[in-house]
């Protein structure tokens, strides 16, 4: 298949690309800038300059390929403070690229989240977001608006993503939260740091990307999970240890103060099931898991 990516080139983009590729699929990604231009033509991918704003080109691109996996999100003035504006962005880009492919049974795969699903249970492909009018929502509105695209003749599916999609490379919210521990001289967890996050290695969730594409059934609902749940707590035993600092809690009230735009994540207990998607697709994680990845050392090389 000729697949049209968006991200292409970042963090799960960049994987993804390539594990494409492997498995013998053309690929066109998307490029705003020359640098991200460049990765992908050294990947072997064809580009399509533009940005997730120019909807023309974005729907040019998606009727001439034989399927599409959105991963492009504006995440820059998402964590800058607009995240009602990077979801309705997204959720613009989301309509553009679904046009083309209506009635065609071509894959349509939407990367979303986990975050927030189901606090303090463990949710499964079959726990759908509420959609209540906030900000957070309307990304989860999106993610349902893709998966009705099944009705209209798209063999729609979302990947939702753990909150840490960890590996070497990363700068998300491990490589911040290592950040943090460095510049405060203590590697902090919120109250008894017993919240639990899934985790997923960018290699194992580019691989669900590309299962999704090949054979998901239209409205699958996916989970980009290899660990169900890791306790904030051990993930910063981890991180005291190789930056040798203390390891503490930070009250619920000092978070804010302390992890700044992270406290916002940090404490959430979010741990989600792979069942189904194992079942549905024979995805088998094979990478290494969260604490593993931060004690190979990676994570605290530089300053």
């Amino acid at each position: 298949m000729r697949i049209f990516v968006t991200g292409a080139s970042g963090w799960i983009g960049s994987a993804l690309v390539p594990e494409l590729l492997e498995a013998g699929h053309e690929v066109t990604g998307l490029a705003r800038s020359d640098s991200s231009a460049a990765a992908l033509t050294a990947a072997g991918a064809d580009v399509v300059r533009g940005s997730v704003d120019d909807l023309d080109v974005m729907a040019g691109a998606a009727a001439e390929a034989d399927g599409v996996v959105h991963l492009a999100f504006k995440h820059d003035i998402a964590f800058s403070g607009d995240f009602q504006g990077a979801a309705e962005a997204d959720r613009r880009a989301v309509d553009a690229l679904a046009e083309p492919l209506a009635g065609t049974d071509r894959p349509f795969v939407l990367a979303s989240g986990l975050a927030g699903l189901k606090p303090g249970q463990v949710a499964s492909e079959r726990d759908m977001p509420t959609v209540d009018g906030s900000a957070l929502s309307i990304r989860a509105s999106t993610s349902l608006a893709v998966l009705a695209l099944a009705e209209r003749g798209v063999r729609s599916s979302i990947v939702r993503l753990s909150p840490t999609c960890h590996g070497d490379g990363d700068h998300g919210f491990m490589a911040s939260l290592v950040a943090v521990a460095r510049d405060k001289g203590v590697s902090g967890y919120i109250g008894d740091g017993a919240n639990r996050w899934p985790a997923v290695h960018r290699l194992d969730a580019a691989r669900l990307f590309r299962l999704a594409v090949e054979e998901a059934p239209a409205g699958s609902v996916l989970h980009g999970v290899a660990e169900e749940g890791v306790a904030i707590r051990d993930v910063a035993e981890v991180i005291g240890r190789h930056l040798d600092v203390p390891v503490t809690s930070v009250t619920p009230e000092d978070a804010p103060g302390h992890f700044t735009w992270l406290s916002a994540f940090l404490g959430l207990d979010a741990p989600a099931s792979n069942t189904l998607t194992r079942g549905l697709l024979a995805w088998e994680p094979t990478q290494p898991g969260l604490l593993e990845d931060l004690d190979k050392g990676h994570y605290f090389q530089g300053s």
